[in-house]
């Protein structure tokens, strides 16, 4: 039997190995063919791809019958002729042989490259070389594409705020309310932030209660107008009990994000999104918890400019702003069927569930929509200058010593 013409066939990306790409950028390479002899072909073109595809499998009752759910979403696609197919065939020589290639990516808004367990989004560079008589020879690089999501923007520096409460039942009994009050300063975080979180719980039952917070990633595949979710838990905090009849307030408690990637709110049948949650037991009744929307974004926090929290705080809590608590040692996170109540696991791990609308809780466990108080940007300009005092001293006033 004798060996194959083709001694070597790959694709090889212009930059390192690591390298990520964005809208509008040009991405090259070289494609590198060794031949052992001397071989005809045909044609030889690239193409360019990017793809997002929502893929799973459901059973439906106790026969081997599945449902296909599938939907996918082109964002570009580009060619490139090497060797152009002319009607002749073309002679390659034995020995080694170079074709560079280059295209350039979309202006309009890609999706960051992602891999989950019902779907993905991928960018890749394939090679196709046809001979005659000949099985076609394909070659296939996959490369990375982030989207820039930048967190210096008015509505990811806002601040996020809320409260909640429950009460504490046995037997069709009250025991008391348990209130949680939490808030973060700003809705956007990148990687390796730390957020300091500042809470406070009151706890008027007659039983001991535990505060804790998470940092949950939901990822949602859409396809065929079904829905498919998955959730997990990539920070915990864990605080201090808290007794019956008394209050707990967190000044700044730190919980730090793990190298995770961005949030994915672009895309129509794949969507990454991520939540603080503030969480207690409260005996006699399910867990209560207060969602805090978090954006994971690419582009880190500008040294200047970036203090909203010195915007006047529409809440009634006092909580200190400005303390900042050392990061403490991160706990390693517990499953997402610890955070919410059995009831509402059981529910979220059966089969698929209709899409909602953009009203609907998708959590299961809020008993009212989030108050989220969201500050409005308004940059005044300077006094004009005089050098008359617009607020001078009532002469009266005995002038104060300074050295007092």
């Amino acid at each position: 039997m004798s060996l194959s013409s083709i001694k070597s066939f790959r694709v090889d990306l212009d930059g390192p190995a690591d390298a990520a790409f964005t809208r509008g950028e040009l991405v090259s390479g070289r494609v590198l063919l060794e031949m052992r002899r001397e071989t005809r072909v045909l044609s030889m073109k690239v193409q360019g791809r990017g793809v997002a595809t929502a893929h799973w499998l459901e059973n439906r009752g106790m026969n081997s019958v599945y449902n296909d759910y599938t939907s996918k979403i082109s964002y570009f696609r580009k060619r490139q002729h090497l060797i152009r197919d002319n009607g002749e065939l073309t002679v390659l020589a034995a020995g080694r042989h170079e074709f560079p290639f280059s295209f350039q990516l979309p202006e309009e808004t890609l999706v960051t490259s992602f891999e989950g367990k019902h779907g993905s989004i991928r960018y890749w560079v394939k090679v196709k070389l046809h001979r005659p008589w000949a099985t076609v020879r394909k070659i296939k690089k996959e490369f990375t594409v982030i989207e820039p999501i930048d967190i210096n923007t008015p509505a990811l520096l806002a601040p996020q705020a809320g409260t909640k409460d429950k009460m504490a039942r046995a037997w069709y009994r009250n025991f008391g309310q348990v209130n949680v009050t939490a808030k973060i300063d700003r809705k956007g975080y990148t990687p390796g932030e730390v957020i300091p979180v500042f809470a406070e719980f009151e706890n008027s039952t007659s039983r001991s209660i535990v505060p804790k917070a998470y940092i949950t990633q939901t990822q949602t595949f859409i396809a065929r107008g079904t829905m498919k979710q998955k959730r997990s838990v990539v920070a915990t905090l864990c605080g201090d009990i808290v007794g019956a009849q008394t209050r707990e307030t967190w000044h700044g408690r730190a919980i730090k994000i793990p190298p995770v990637g961005p949030s994915i709110l672009q895309c129509r049948i794949i969507k990454v999104e991520y939540m603080l949650k503030v969480c207690v037991d409260v005996p006699g009744t399910s867990k209560l918890c207060l969602e805090l929307p978090l954006v994971i974004g690419t582009i880190p926090l500008h040294p200047f400019g970036s203090r909203t929290s010195s915007v006047s705080s529409q809440y009634s809590v006092n909580l200190e702003w400005l303390r900042m608590a050392i990061p403490e040692q991160p706990e390693p996170p517990p499953e997402y069927s610890a955070v919410v109540s059995q009831e509402e696991a059981e529910q979220r791990n059966g089969a698929s569930v209709p899409q909602p609308s953009a009203a609907d809780d998708l959590s299961g466990i809020l008993e009212r929509p989030l108050q989220a108080f969201v500050q409005e940007f308004r940059f005044r300009p300077p006094p004009v200058y005089c050098e008359i005092d617009p607020n001078p001293q009532p002469l009266n006033i005995r002038p104060r010593c300074m050295t007092c």
